[in-house]
Protein backbone atom coordinates (compact mmCIF):
# COMPACT_ATOMS: atom_id res chain seq x y z
CA UNK A 1 0.00 0.00 0.00
CA UNK A 2 1.77 3.49 -0.94
CA UNK A 3 1.01 6.66 0.25
CA UNK A 4 1.68 10.11 -1.09
CA UNK A 5 0.82 13.92 -0.72
CA UNK A 6 -0.07 16.37 -3.62
CA UNK A 7 -0.45 19.54 -3.73
CA UNK A 8 -1.97 21.81 -6.44
CA UNK A 9 -3.97 25.54 -7.24
CA UNK A 10 -7.07 23.40 -6.54
CA UNK A 11 -8.64 20.23 -4.94
CA UNK A 12 -9.10 18.99 -8.44
CA UNK A 13 -5.72 19.75 -9.41
CA UNK A 14 -3.69 18.16 -5.99
CA UNK A 15 -5.76 14.80 -7.18
CA UNK A 16 -4.74 14.69 -10.75
CA UNK A 17 -1.59 14.95 -9.09
CA UNK A 18 -1.37 12.34 -7.09
CA UNK A 19 -3.30 9.83 -9.79
CA UNK A 20 -0.07 11.06 -11.69
CA UNK A 21 2.65 10.12 -9.33
CA UNK A 22 0.88 6.89 -7.99
CA UNK A 23 0.11 6.03 -11.82
CA UNK A 24 -3.06 4.99 -11.11
CA UNK A 25 -7.03 5.61 -11.77
CA UNK A 26 -8.93 7.46 -9.23
CA UNK A 27 -10.99 4.18 -8.60
CA UNK A 28 -7.54 2.57 -7.16
CA UNK A 29 -7.04 5.66 -4.58
CA UNK A 30 -8.23 6.64 -1.53
CA UNK A 31 -8.58 10.66 -1.77
CA UNK A 32 -8.70 12.57 1.92
CA UNK A 33 -8.89 16.18 1.26
CA UNK A 34 -6.29 17.83 4.33
CA UNK A 35 -6.68 21.38 2.79
CA UNK A 36 -9.14 22.41 0.70
CA UNK A 37 -6.79 25.59 -0.39
CA UNK A 38 -7.18 29.28 -0.56
CA UNK A 39 -7.29 31.61 -3.91
CA UNK A 40 -6.14 34.68 -2.23
CA UNK A 41 -6.45 38.16 -3.08
CA UNK A 42 -6.89 38.32 -6.91
CA UNK A 43 -5.87 35.22 -7.42
CA UNK A 44 -2.24 35.79 -6.03
CA UNK A 45 -1.90 37.51 -2.80
CA UNK A 46 -2.16 34.99 0.47
CA UNK A 47 -3.20 32.10 -2.21
CA UNK A 48 -2.83 28.41 -0.11
CA UNK A 49 -2.06 25.48 -2.26
CA UNK A 50 -4.76 22.52 -1.89
CA UNK A 51 -2.93 19.67 -0.26
CA UNK A 52 -4.67 15.94 -0.54
CA UNK A 53 -3.35 12.93 1.03
CA UNK A 54 -3.55 9.93 -1.66
CA UNK A 55 -3.45 5.74 -0.54
CA UNK A 56 -3.23 3.61 -3.69
CA UNK A 57 -5.13 0.64 -2.44
CA UNK A 58 -3.34 -3.12 -3.12
CA UNK A 59 -4.40 -5.02 -5.73
CA UNK A 60 -6.11 -8.40 -4.14
CA UNK A 61 -4.46 -10.68 -6.48
CA UNK A 62 -1.05 -9.15 -6.05
CA UNK A 63 -1.94 -8.70 -2.08
CA UNK A 64 -2.90 -12.87 -2.09
CA UNK A 65 0.18 -13.48 -3.98
CA UNK A 66 2.59 -12.00 -1.21
CA UNK A 67 0.59 -13.55 1.40
CA UNK A 68 1.28 -16.88 0.22
CA UNK A 69 4.78 -16.11 -0.47
CA UNK A 70 5.57 -15.09 3.03
CA UNK A 71 2.92 -18.24 4.19
CA UNK A 72 5.79 -20.77 2.64
CA UNK A 73 8.53 -19.04 3.46
CA UNK A 74 7.82 -19.32 7.53
CA UNK A 75 7.17 -23.00 6.90
CA UNK A 76 10.65 -23.14 6.23
CA UNK A 77 9.84 -24.24 2.25
CA UNK A 78 11.98 -23.04 -0.49
CA UNK A 79 9.52 -22.76 -3.60
CA UNK A 80 8.32 -20.57 -6.51
CA UNK A 81 5.01 -19.46 -6.98
CA UNK A 82 2.98 -18.16 -10.37
CA UNK A 83 0.13 -15.84 -10.28
CA UNK A 84 -1.99 -16.90 -13.48
CA UNK A 85 -4.80 -14.50 -13.78
CA UNK A 86 -7.76 -15.25 -16.07
CA UNK A 87 -10.80 -12.20 -15.00
CA UNK A 88 -11.79 -12.90 -11.27
CA UNK A 89 -10.26 -16.78 -11.33
CA UNK A 90 -6.76 -16.38 -9.59
CA UNK A 91 -4.35 -19.40 -9.86
CA UNK A 92 -1.24 -20.12 -7.94
CA UNK A 93 1.12 -22.23 -9.06
CA UNK A 94 3.89 -23.72 -6.75
CA UNK A 95 6.87 -25.29 -7.53
CA UNK A 96 10.11 -26.48 -5.85
CA UNK A 97 11.11 -28.69 -3.56
CA UNK A 98 9.64 -30.19 -0.51
CA UNK A 99 6.42 -29.22 -1.79
CA UNK A 100 4.67 -32.29 -0.67
CA UNK A 101 4.90 -30.67 2.61
CA UNK A 102 2.59 -28.37 0.84
CA UNK A 103 -0.04 -30.45 0.25
CA UNK A 104 -0.51 -32.67 3.00
CA UNK A 105 -2.18 -35.73 3.23
CA UNK A 106 -5.03 -36.02 0.50
CA UNK A 107 -4.59 -32.26 -0.18
CA UNK A 108 -5.46 -30.71 3.44
CA UNK A 109 -2.82 -28.89 3.66
CA UNK A 110 -2.70 -27.26 0.25
CA UNK A 111 -7.04 -27.12 0.81
CA UNK A 112 -6.27 -24.63 4.30
CA UNK A 113 -3.57 -22.25 1.93
CA UNK A 114 -6.19 -22.19 -0.67
CA UNK A 115 -8.76 -21.00 2.31
CA UNK A 116 -6.19 -18.59 3.98
CA UNK A 117 -5.45 -17.18 0.41
CA UNK A 118 -8.78 -16.38 -0.42
CA UNK A 119 -9.26 -14.45 2.55
CA UNK A 120 -6.08 -12.43 1.70
CA UNK A 121 -7.22 -11.44 -1.37
CA UNK A 122 -10.86 -10.64 -0.68
CA UNK A 123 -10.43 -8.79 2.16
CA UNK A 124 -10.04 -5.27 1.28
CA UNK A 125 -11.74 -5.82 -2.64
CA UNK A 126 -14.94 -4.67 -3.39
CA UNK A 127 -14.53 -7.46 -6.68
CA UNK A 128 -14.68 -11.29 -5.19
CA UNK A 129 -12.04 -12.89 -6.42
CA UNK A 130 -11.60 -17.10 -6.75
CA UNK A 131 -8.66 -18.11 -5.55
CA UNK A 132 -7.21 -22.15 -7.15
CA UNK A 133 -3.75 -22.80 -5.02
CA UNK A 134 -1.76 -25.62 -6.48
CA UNK A 135 1.41 -27.59 -6.35
CA UNK A 136 3.16 -29.79 -8.93
CA UNK A 137 -0.35 -30.02 -10.64
CA UNK A 138 -1.95 -31.85 -7.70
CA UNK A 139 -4.91 -30.60 -8.21
CA UNK A 140 -5.46 -31.97 -11.68
CA UNK A 141 -3.51 -35.53 -10.20
CA UNK A 142 -6.06 -35.47 -8.07
CA UNK A 143 -9.13 -35.31 -10.19
CA UNK A 144 -8.08 -37.91 -12.46
CA UNK A 145 -7.85 -39.94 -8.90
CA UNK A 146 -11.15 -39.08 -8.28
CA UNK A 147 -12.74 -39.81 -11.46
CA UNK A 148 -11.05 -43.34 -11.60
CA UNK A 149 -12.52 -43.83 -7.78
CA UNK A 150 -15.88 -42.32 -8.61
CA UNK A 151 -16.00 -45.40 -11.71
CA UNK A 152 -14.93 -48.33 -9.79
CA UNK A 153 -17.44 -47.21 -6.71
CA UNK A 154 -20.78 -46.70 -8.63
CA UNK A 155 -19.33 -50.41 -9.91
CA UNK A 156 -19.15 -51.43 -6.85
CA UNK A 157 -22.44 -49.94 -5.60
CA UNK A 158 -24.88 -51.20 -8.78
CA UNK A 159 -22.70 -55.17 -8.25
CA UNK A 160 -23.56 -55.63 -4.56
CA UNK A 161 -26.77 -53.26 -4.91
CA UNK A 162 -25.41 -51.23 -1.49
CA UNK A 163 -24.82 -48.06 -0.55
CA UNK A 164 -21.06 -46.92 -1.02
CA UNK A 165 -20.07 -44.14 1.40
CA UNK A 166 -17.02 -42.29 0.64
CA UNK A 167 -14.37 -40.43 2.81
CA UNK A 168 -14.86 -36.78 3.82
CA UNK A 169 -14.34 -34.47 0.92
CA UNK A 170 -14.36 -30.37 0.51
CA UNK A 171 -17.47 -29.24 -2.06
CA UNK A 172 -15.47 -28.71 -4.80
CA UNK A 173 -13.85 -32.62 -4.68
CA UNK A 174 -17.22 -34.13 -4.17
CA UNK A 175 -18.48 -32.06 -7.10
CA UNK A 176 -16.13 -33.64 -9.45
CA UNK A 177 -17.27 -37.18 -8.21
CA UNK A 178 -21.38 -35.81 -8.67
CA UNK A 179 -19.89 -34.84 -12.22
CA UNK A 180 -17.96 -37.82 -13.13
CA UNK A 181 -21.40 -39.65 -13.07
CA UNK A 182 -24.00 -37.92 -14.18
CA UNK A 183 -24.03 -40.60 -17.41
CA UNK A 184 -25.08 -42.77 -14.72
CA UNK A 185 -27.68 -41.67 -13.06
CA UNK A 186 -30.19 -44.23 -14.73
CA UNK A 187 -28.02 -46.84 -12.52
CA UNK A 188 -27.25 -44.80 -9.12
CA UNK A 189 -27.52 -41.65 -7.34
CA UNK A 190 -24.74 -39.42 -5.20
CA UNK A 191 -25.84 -37.57 -2.36
CA UNK A 192 -23.91 -35.88 0.54
CA UNK A 193 -24.44 -36.47 4.18
CA UNK A 194 -22.93 -35.21 7.21
CA UNK A 195 -21.90 -31.59 8.34
CA UNK A 196 -18.44 -29.98 7.34
CA UNK A 197 -15.57 -30.75 7.90
CA UNK A 198 -17.08 -34.29 8.13
CA UNK A 199 -19.28 -33.62 4.91
CA UNK A 200 -19.05 -36.97 2.62
CA UNK A 201 -20.57 -38.54 -0.50
CA UNK A 202 -22.43 -41.98 -0.77
CA UNK A 203 -22.97 -43.72 -4.10
CA UNK A 204 -26.24 -45.74 -4.05
CA UNK A 205 -27.46 -47.67 -6.44
CA UNK A 206 -31.27 -46.71 -7.86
Amino acid sequence: MREITATGLSVEEAVQSALTQLNASDKEVEITVLDAGKKGFLGLFGAKPAMVKAVKLPNPAEEAHHFLKEVIRNMNVEATVEMIQEGKNVTFQIEGEKVALLIGKRGQTLNSLQYLTQLAANRHSNHYLHITVDAENYRTRRKETLIQLAQKLAHQAVRTKREVPLEPMPSYERKIIHAALVNQQHKIKTYSVGEEPNRHLVIAPK
